[in-house]
């Protein structure tokens, strides 16, 4: 995956190719002639600066930097009051239990921000593999454990490469606070200490009415709600900014995110 953004792979080794066969790199990337007049060496474009889009002269891609990842948000000048999140480059992570909206939420704030932004679904990437699923209702074992960490390296990968080239992502995953193996840790080796993580966290009820309208592997039993809806309330206390979105709807909490990330903005969280 790391061509993906890199430098091409060399062609393949034919027979009689090779630097054990004589092959020079000089044939296959032709220079200047011996002899031929050598002017000025052109000098390397220069690169967008973090933070921003790449020029509309360039063909938009900007390759990763291998174990790049996003560094914590520049805080404004002191001139700016308020930081307007909206037009930030910034990687967001939305966290809660089933049924929280975070999907919901999340595609509503990435669609309707003013600079360019992506929506990175942890459920999305783990259900791409078809054959050999590891559904995590039928058991947590070492098979979704290893699926599931798959599913997060990649997202990480991705939003690090959207990242690298101007654009922002948010992305949503039911985070547990007592459970190290699909916390906060994971998320913040794989995409970086930049990464701003909010909780959504309705009431009970409101999550029970939500999951009840979901069908095929997004639907949980009742009883599988409450319990990792008890759990999510760990996040009480540990200093993570919590969003009670049970009275609101999702443009009323992406506004409220919105206020939220102002402040993340301007005073970084330590996790």
């Amino acid at each position: 995956m790391q061509h993906a953004v890199g430098p091409p792979l060399p062609p393949p080794h034919q027979p009689g190719q090779g630097p054990q066969a004589g092959w020079a790199p000089a044939a296959h990337h032709p220079g200047p002639h011996p002899g031929a007049p050598q002017g000025p060496a052109p000098l390397p474009p220069t690169p967008p600066a973090p933070g921003f889009p790449p020029t509309p002269d360039t063909t938009g891609h900007v390759p990763l930097p291998p174990g790049g990842p996003v560094g914590v948000p520049t805080a404004p000048p002191a001139a700016v009051s308020v930081p307007d999140p909206t037009a930030t480059t910034l990687a967001v992570l939305l966290i809660g239990p089933a049924g929280a909206g975070k999907t919901s939420v999340a595609k509503y704030w990435a669609t309707r921000r003013r600079v360019p932004t992506a929506h990175i679904s942890l459920d999305d990437v783990r259900e791409w593999v078809r054959s050999g699923y590891a559904n995590p209702q039928s058991g947590w074992n070492d098979n979704s454990e290893a699926q599931y960490r798959l599913a997060r390296r990649t997202c990480g990968f991705a939003a690090r490469n959207f990242l690298a080239n101007g654009i922002s992502c948010i992305l949503d995953d039911a985070v547990f606070p007592d459970r190290p193996v699909v916390g906060l840790g994971g998320w913040k080796r794989h995409v970086g200490p930049g990464l701003l993580p909010v909780v959504l966290l309705p009431g009970l009820d409101i999550v029970l009415e939500r999951n009840a309208e979901r069908s095929g592997n997004r639907r949980l039993t009742d009883e599988e709600v409450a319990r990792i809806h008890g759990r999510m309330a760990g996040w009480y206390g540990s200093g993570l900014p919590i969003i009670d979105n049970s009275q609101l709807d999702i443009p009323g909490t992406a506004q409220v995110l919105d206020d939220v990330l102002a402040r993340a903005i301007a005073s970084p969280p330590s996790w």
